[in-house]
């Protein structure tokens, strides 16, 4: 069986290194995005148009930064949907609204074409590794038909049941994921002007109930000074707290738990940090509370 022609829209942040992953695999890729050369970057075959990438594509993968471009890419009056063509599979690998992962889900499958949300976790680093975690959401015989296409770029990947049940887990992940870094966050600025150590505070964290992903692996590289640049930003982060509450109001459930990293993504926002890593967070904090930062300015 010939292999799958693989296309991509989307070629930033994500995108860019999951197409490298492919392209790096030995399988061809054609891609498009708006910005000039991000698809030679990629080491993609660039295409001249959402159409050109669609009609050439098995395979299209969407990397995209919300539901609104998402639904202008598929629905515009030369998108995905219009060029698409029966037998087709096309991969949501944003972060998205699962209420409009299904309308376009329908719209798909009025045209024969398999839409398939797969939300992925793990970041930049995991992406240049080829070690992304992805939820799915869709048909078990269109997710069997991707794994070719889906191995070099993923570790993990977890079928979660129908369509939006991939992206409806991404944003439940990426909620914890904002509860422990501003958690985490205003714990170190506390114990920063507490006088504490920061290493051996960390230390006592992740050997004891408090531990947790960012104690783990975001802030013994920010204690140093090492923010790890490229991955989400304080606006996508909050974007995502959004896109939980309001998944969590379709579904009748109380968020009592929001409040707290909306307003510390919210503070970065305001203070400056809004399209820096979300890691930054600890610095509006810091900011909040005096100009505190963890490590040694001087020395880091």
């Amino acid at each position: 069986m010939s292999k799958p022609r693989i296309g991509v829209i989307g070629l930033g942040n994500m995108g860019g290194r999951i197409t490298r992953r492919i392209v790096g695999s030995g399988q061809p890729v054609i891609g498009y995005d708006p910005v000039p050369g991000r698809a030679e970057e990629a080491g993609a075959t660039a295409a001249a148009s959402i159409a050109e990438v669609t009609k050439a594509a098995d395979h299209l993968l969407l990397s995209l930064p919300d539901s609104a471009v998402i639904e202008k890419v598929v629905l515009g009056a030369d998108g995905v949907l219009a060029n698409s063509r029966d037998g087709q599979i096309v991969v949501d690998l944003s972060t998205a609204a699962p209420s409009s992962t299904v309308k376009l889900h329908e719209a798909f499958a009025a045209r024969g074409v398999e839409f398939v949300d797969a939300g992925i976790s793990g970041g930049a680093a995991a992406a240049d590794k080829g070690t992304l975690t992805l939820m799915v959401g869709g048909s078990a015989e269109a997710l069997a038909h991707l794994e070719r296409t889906l191995e070099p770029f993923s570790a993990k990947v977890f079928a979660m049941g129908g369509t939006g049940a991939g992206h409806t887990t991404k944003v439940l992940n990426n909620f914890l994921n904002a509860v422990s870094l501003a958690a985490t966050a205003e714990t170190l600025v506390a114990g920063k002007k507490a006088g504490l150590d920061m290493h051996r505070l960390l230390e006592v964290l992740n050997a004891s109930t408090g531990v947790n992903f960012a104690t783990l692996n975001r802030f013994p590289h920010i204690v140093d000074g090492d923010y790890l640049e490229g991955g989400l930003t304080s606006t996508l982060m909050m974007k995502d707290v959004v896109l939980y509450v309001n998944r969590l109001r379709e579904l009748g459930v109380p968020t009592l738990n929001s409040a707290g990293p909306m307003a510390s993504f919210a503070l970065a926002q305001s203070l400056g940090y809004a399209d820096q890593i979300s890691n930054r967070v600890v610095d509006a904090i810091g900011d909040a509370a005096g100009g505190v930062r963890l490590h040694d300015e001087e020395a880091g």
